[in-house]
């Protein structure tokens, strides 16, 4: 085989493509011991990109030098080199394969369609990672603001920002919603975001919270010197969830939300390039289980909920902790947060926004891995606290003074009688074996 034909084949080695043409997919496949892993990735490479499941007269080898897939490595875990054990069921490989920028440019769509596509449908396929060139990046602006933009917008210099979720998450009238608004600004909520069961409700409209919690955002700064972004859910069909998200603007919203897996990555991205959208994007997670939660489908949570979502330009993006009620290992929390906030070409780093079931006394575990550069998003947290909403924000606050300190929430809780009420209510859960 001469080198004109290597080239046209969907096979190379991974030092025989040029990185900076090529989005590398890495997968882990599952099947049966008898599957021959490395005869069947070619298959896969071709039906992702040229061909299909028989010759066709249009796929030449000239097409196939530009625009086949190839796949660059297949790797056996554990790596069986002289023969493979008696009995044994099933294998699990690791697959890369790379896939020519040329078909793809830089859009989002097509790149899941040629890396994830077909593909997802073919058995114990799941996609662990995905490399993508400086050019393909260089075609997306990423986040407005990020974590600098934020801080300086909150005049919060170094410690972690502090989310609240309105509680109950849907059917309460406006009243209501400004009341608990109004007690968790005061409380020293840096950010209050809708829940993302409400956006444009027929019993509460998007229109009418953003016009009342933002006058109420600035009683609160009158009296506290700190502003407080509300989040307004903009979540809808398209074209209206764009009409949401602008009217929201108009109306004085210094930020939006946006159930960004629910409407589609590029929903986010087209809110977060949008000139006249110049207020910070809250992403949040729902329905981001659907696609990773299978160790053997799908895609991994820090894709879904990390690289993807800062590509097409979230400002903060809600991730599921493991100390709480969210089911995630703490790997996978702290590999989302990387995802988010280490350096990727151009891009600003995203806040990651620990979420699900969070109190204060969780809050120094969380310090402890991610640092400061963190959002600590909490709802029943804040408005189960047994003194009022108030009072669960102040226990936030000063369970991340504590901890800024390096003084541990129980002599904290001594001088500060908010986060005392938490102390003695729920204790320290790593005690217990969270």
């Amino acid at each position: 085989m001469n080198r004109e034909d290597m080239l046209s084949q969907p096979v190379a080695l991974p030092d025989g493509v040029d990185y900076d043409e090529y989005i590398i997919g890495t997968y882990v496949v599952t099947g049966p011991a008898g599957l021959p892993m490395a005869k069947v990735a070619p298959f896969l490479a071709v039906e992702q990109s040229t061909g299909t499941w028989v010759a066709v007269p249009g796929e030449t080898p000239e097409v196939r030098r530009q625009h086949v897939a190839k796949v660059i490595g297949v790797y056996e875990l554990p790596d069986y080199e002289f023969g493979l054990p008696a009995g044994l069921q099933e294998r699990s490989w690791f697959v890369q394969m790379a896939f020519p920028l040329v078909n793809i440019g830089s859009q989002i769509p097509m790149m899941l369609t040629a890396v994830v596509g077909n593909i997802s449908m073919a058995g114990q396929i799941k996609l662990v990672d995905v490399r993508f060139p400086r050019k393909y990046v260089a075609g997306f602006k990423g986040p407005k603001f990020g974590i600098d933009g934020i801080r300086k917008l909150l005049g919060v210099k170094k410690r972690p920002l502090l989310n609240n979720m309105v509680k109950p998450c849907t059917g309460y009238p406006l009243e209501v919603g400004a009341e608990l608004f109004k007690l968790a600004a005061m409380g020293g909520c840096d950010i209050i975001k809708d829940d993302e069961l409400i956006a444009d409700a027929s019993f509460n409209s998007m229109a009418g919270r953003v016009k009342r919690y933002m006058q109420i955002e600035k009683q609160v700064y009158e009296k506290t010197g700190e502003h407080t972004l509300y989040s307004v859910n903009v979540s809808d069909s398209v074209p209206k969830v764009f009409e949401n998200a602008r009217r929201a603007v108009e109306l004085g919203a210094n930020a939006i939300m946006l159930n960004y897996v629910a409407v589609g990555l590029t929903v986010l991205q087209a809110l977060a390039e949008d000139p006249k959208i110049n207020v910070p994007i809250l992403a949040h997670m729902d329905v981001a289980g659907a696609l990773y939660m299978s160790p053997l489908h799908g895609i991994s949570s820090h894709l879904v909920l990390g690289k993807l979502p800062r590509l097409a330009g979230a400002d903060i993006v809600v991730i599921p902790a493991p100390y709480g009620k969210a089911p995630v290992i703490s790997d996978k929390f702290e590999t989302m947060a990387r995802n988010l906030t280490y350096p990727l070409y151009q891009l600003k780093p995203t806040w990651p926004m620990a979420s699900g079931g969070i109190t204060p006394t969780m809050v120094p575990k969380v310090m402890q891995v991610l640092g400061n550069d963190i959002v600590i998003g909490s709802g029943g947290g804040i408005h189960a606290h047994p003194q009022g909403p108030v009072a669960g924000g102040k226990a936030f606050r000063q369970a991340i003074d504590a901890t800024m300190k390096g003084i541990s929430l129980e002599e904290y809780a001594k001088t500060h009688k908010e986060l005392a009420a938490i102390v003695n209510l729920w204790g320290d859960p790593f005690k217990k074996g969270v």
